[in-house]
Order: C-alpha cells, then sequence, then structure tokens
C-alpha cells in the first residue's frame, strides 16, 4: 500500500467514523445511550490532545535530554551527535559540484552549477536510481560497486561547457541517511543498516571509504569532501538561501531535527574549538521519549507490532501511517470501539 493510498484511507476511515458518530448521535439522543457512547469519544479526543501545556512539558522534557547528550556520549535518548560540520553555506559558492543521496530503496545523484549571490543555482541536475532488492542484503562490495557505476554513468552526461581541467579532481557530498558515528567531516562507520538493508561486511566500516574504493575500482575521480545525513543536508539548503536559517526537521519515512549549537556549549567536544564558534548537531531525536508525550493505547499497539519495539518513540508518535501493518492496527482497534457504538445504535 504506497503512502497515497495509506493516507486516502486513513481520511476515508476518519470520515466514516465521524459520519457513524453523527449517525449514533441523531438516532439515540432520546435514549441514555447516546451518553456513553459519547463518552467513549470524549475519551478517546482527551487521550489523542495536545494543549500547549502538553507541548510545553514535551518541549522542556526534551531540553533536559538535549543537554544530557551534549554532556556525555550515551547520556541521554538524545544522540546529539558531532557533525563536525563547523561551517555552512553563505550563498558566495560557486561552480560545480555533485552530490549522492543514499536514504532508502531509492538512490539519487545530483550536479549542481552554483553562480554566487548573483545568480544563485544556475542549473540544477538529478537522476534517481532504483536498489535492486538483492543488493540490500547482499555485499558492501556490491551496493557500492552498482552506486559507483551509476554515478559515473550520470558524471558522463556533463554537458561540454562544464568538462572539468584534467588537474581537478571533482568533489562529491555524500548524503548518508543511517547511523554512523561520524569521525572527521568526510568520514563515519556504519553503526547498523536500517530500512530494510542488511549487509553486516559494512558494519563497523567507513561508508566514504567503501564508495572511494568502489570509484576506484572503475576509474572515477572524485573525492567525498562531506558525508552527512539527510537532516543537514536540509539545513545546509536552507542556510544557502537564508542566513537565517539555524535549524531543520525531517518528516518522512523517519524524522529528525538538526541545528546550529555554539561550540564551548558541547561538554563531549574535546577538539579545538572552530573559528566559526559553531557546530551542527544532529539530534537524532525519533528515539525521544518522556512520561509528558501523549501515548494512548494504540500508540502502544502500534509500537508492539513494529520491527523494533520500544525504540523509536517519538517518531511513530509522527509517521504511523507509513508502515500498512500499523496503519491496519490502529484501524482494528479503531473500529472495535465503532462496532460498539453500533450495536449501542442497533439495540436502540
Amino acid at each position: 500500500m504506497g503512502k497515497v493510498a495509506v493516507g486516502a484511507a486513513v481520511v476515508c476511515a476518519a470520515a466514516v467514523c465521524a459520519a457513524a458518530a453523527l449517525v449514533v448521535r441523531h438516532r439515540m439522543k432520546s435514549s441514555g445511550k447516546w451518553t456513553l457512547a459519547q463518552s467513549i469519544l470524549k475519551d478517546f479526543e482527551e487521550k489523542c490532545g495536545t494543549p500547549i501545556s502538553k507541548l510545553k512539558q514535551v518541549a522542556d522534557a526534551m531540553t533536559v535530554e538535549m543537554h544530557a547528550g551534549l554532556a556525555s556520549e550515551g547520556g541521554s535518548k538524545l544522540k546529539m551527535i558531532i557533525s563536525y560540520v563547523d561551517n555552512l553555506p553563505t550563498g558566495d559558492e560557486k561552480g560545480l559540484y555533485y552530490a549522492l543521496d543514499l536514504g532508502g530503496t531509492n538512490f539519487r545523484v545530483l550536479r549542481v552549477h552554483l553562480g554566487g549571490k548573483e545568480h544563485s543555482v544556475i542549473k540544477h541536475e538529478f537522476k534517481e536510481v532504483s536498489i535492486p532488492p538483492p543488493l540490500m542484503t547482499g555485499s558492501s562490495d556490491a551496493l557500492f560497486d552498482y552506486i559507483a557505476s551509476a554515478l559515473a554513468k550520470f558524471v558522463a552526461t556533463e554537458s561540454e561547457g562544464l568538462h572539468f581541467s584534467p588537474d581537478r579532481q571533482r568533489e562529491l557530498g555524500f548524503t548518508f541517511s543511517f547511523p554512523v558515528r561520524q569521525t572527521s567531516i568526510s568520514s563515519g562507520t556504519l553503526i547498523k543498516w536500517t530500512k530494510g538493508f542488511s549487509i553486516d561486511d559494512t558494519v563497523g566500516q567507513d561508508v566514504v571509504g567503501e564508495l572511494t574504493k568502489a570509484m576506484e575500482r572503475i576509474g572515477l575521480d572524485m573525492r567525498v569532501t562531506a558525508l552527512v545525513n539527510d537532516t543537514i543536508g536540509t539545513l545546509a539548503r536552507g542556510r544557502y538561501n537564508n542566513p537565517d536559517v539555524v535549524a531543520a526537521v525531517i518528516l518522512g519515512t523517519g524524522t529528525n531535527a538538526a541545528y546550529v549549537e555554539r561550540a564551548h556549549a558541547i561538554p563531549k567536544w574535546h577538539g579545538l574549538l572552530p573559528k566559526s564558534g559553531d557546530m551542527v548537531i544532529n539530534m537524532e531525536w525519533g528515539n525521544f521519549r518522556s512520561s509528558h508525550l501523549p501515548i494512548t493505547e494504540y500508540d502502544q499497539a502500534l509500537d508492539a507490532v513494529s520491527l523494533n519495539p520500544g525504540e523509536q518513540i517519538f517518531e511513530k508518535l509522527f509517521l504511523v501511517c507509513i508502515w500498512e501493518k500499523l496503519y491496519v492496527e490502529f484501524c482494528a482497534r479503531w473500529l472495535k470501539k465503532l462496532h460498539f457504538l453500533v450495536i449501542l445504535f442497533q439495540q436502540n
């Protein structure tokens, strides 16, 4: 079931529930049974409610976890990962650059020609490539060879006026949206695969190194200059257009946030303070959990049938409609309550 279909189904289910509730109310006003039906609906509404006071409690709880995560590794539900990105785009950048975006069953290769303040983005081209399912569970070499081959084919489509001089190496930004332990601006070891990938020999390896070796095997002369996740990439794109942008949020097949922190406010940072004084933090806030979150019996049921029960609770509150089986579980539980209302209607 695609996202559009799931979304449509959710809307339809909500409409049916609302219509049924109105019919029941209309037919049952004359009986005392309406009080019980109204109580069920009221209870559901209250459990799902997020008044300003509740949101303030959630925000305060997250702030506490943020400080703990900045203080030490493993000290918080929020990883608060140091990205090693201490400078963001200014809009003055010029030249031809490439990017690789790997974060799911498809990946994108991009080429962008930047013209500075006056011309901004002169030209932007990209190609999306599907990853064959066997490569998602095969070997590291097989996956990165496939990616490097697609990248090389894309590079070969450069227009005549954009060809690089022989003495200049192409630069590549690598957006890798899987958990990594960042070791520098252009390196990071894979902690674990997610999103259907399971390639054991990549875990613990530098993903930039794996990609670089694959490019070398096919003679593609390109250097990875930055390794970031999609959230930091979104932050960089926002800053390129607006110098006041200091944070970015992703809401898709996952959710995350990144923001600009003052480097001196990061106790676990032991390196030299960057000249900019800033450091971009990858929060990994999907795993946030607090007693103040409005977690209902439906959220608990959805979590129980997920692939990772007890984990990524905050993320699941946002994104339950993404997973088909979770959506089905939600509908089943809600329809049981709706069925009860219908029985009351029939008895009346």
